[in-house]
C-alpha cells in the first residue's frame, strides 16, 4: 500500500478542502474555493489527479470549474445531487478508484444535511471524508432531510471502526463541544477532550480528524439514546416521552437555537 498523506487547506471561515496526496499526485474533497487549492498543490508540488464531492453546497463545490481549466480530471460527487462538473455520479455500494494514488474509497449515501449527501470511507486505510453529515462534537444541520434520515445517516458511520479518521469539512469543533457540555453536562471524558481541544486551537492547530470512538464517547448526536441526555431534554421542556427520534430531533433544535 502506498504511502499517503491528508493535508487540510483551511478555506473560508471555517472551511477544510482535504488534500490526499503521495507526494506527486493529489486528490481534493471539496473544493469550495479553487485559489487555495492552486496555492497548496504549488507549495507542495503536486498534480491534481481528481476531485471528491460529498453535497452540493457552494462551499463545496465552487472551486471544481475554476480547478478543471488547470487540470482534465475526473469529478466524482453525488448522483442524487446534481452538479455542475460531475463526471462520474456515485451512489450507495460504488468505489471509486484512483489509480494514481493506489487509493480505492467505498461510497455511502448519507442523507439529511442534504437529500442527496455521500460520505466516502478508505476501509484498508481508516479514513472517512464526511463533508457535513458528522462533525467533531456534532452533526450537520438538517436543510433538506429529515431527524430519522440524519440518524439512520450517523448510524452507518458509527459502524465504522473506532479507530477511522474523521475529515469533516468544518472547524466547528469547540462551538459543537459547548453545546454538547449543555446537552451532556456529566460526560467526563467530554470534559477532557474540551481541554484538549481548546489546547490545539489556541497554538493555531485544527481540531481535526477526530476518530469515530472519540464522537461515540463524546458527541451528543451519537449520544441522543441514553438516559443523561433524554432526561436533560424532558427536564427543559423539550422532549415528551423518550422516542429516540423524538429526542434525536429536540436535540438538533437545541443546537439550532443555542448561543
Amino acid at each position: 500500500m502506498s504511502i499517503l498523506s491528508v493535508l487540510p487547506i483551511p478555506a473560508f471561515n471555517d472551511n477544510y478542502f482535504w488534500l490526499i496526496h503521495n507526494g506527486k499526485e493529489a486528490a481534493v474533497v471539496d473544493p469550495g474555493d479553487a485559489a487555495p487549492v492552486l496555492a497548496a498543490l504549488q507549495a507542495h508540488r503536486l498534480s491534481l489527479v481528481a476531485i471528491l464531492l460529498t453535497h452540493h453546497h457552494a462551499d463545496h463545490v465552487g472551486g471544481v470549474r475554476n480547478l478543471l481549466q488547470h487540470a482534465d480530471i475526473p469529478v466524482f460527487g453525488p448522483r442524487a445531487e446534481h452538479i455542475d462538473g460531475v463526471s462520474n455520479a456515485l451512489a450507495e455500494g460504488d468505489q471509486v478508484r484512483i489509480p494514481a494514488l493506489d487509493l480505492t474509497l467505498s461510497v455511502l449515501e448519507v442523507p439529511g444535511h442534504t437529500a442527496g449527501h455521500i460520505a466516502y470511507v478508505a476501509a484498508a486505510r481508516h479514513w472517512l471524508f464526511c463533508g457535513d453529515t458528522l462533525f467533531a462534537g456534532g452533526c450537520g444541520r438538517l436543510f433538506e432531510g429529515t431527524p430519522a434520515q440524519m440518524v439512520a445517516s450517523l448510524a452507518k458511520l458509527t459502524n465504522l471502526p473506532d479507530d477511522t479518521q474523521i475529515y469533516c469539512a468544518h472547524e466547528y469543533t469547540l462551538s459543537n463541544l459547548r453545546f454538547a457540555s449543555a446537552a451532556d453536562p456529566e460526560n467526563h471524558a467530554l470534559q477532557a477532550r474540551i481541554t484538549v481541544e481548546q489546547e490545539k486551537r489556541d497554538n493555531s492547530e485544527p481540531t481535526l480528524p477526530s476518530s469515530i470512538g472519540l464522537e461515540k464517547a463524546t458527541n451528543p448526536f451519537l449520544r441522543y439514546r441514553t438516559s443523561q441526555i433524554i432526561q436533560g431534554l424532558q427536564a427543559k421542556g423539550m422532549l415528551q416521552g423518550d422516542d429516540p427520534i423524538a429526542a434525536f430531533a429536540a436535540l438538533r433544535e437545541w443546537k439550532n437555537n443555542f448561543k
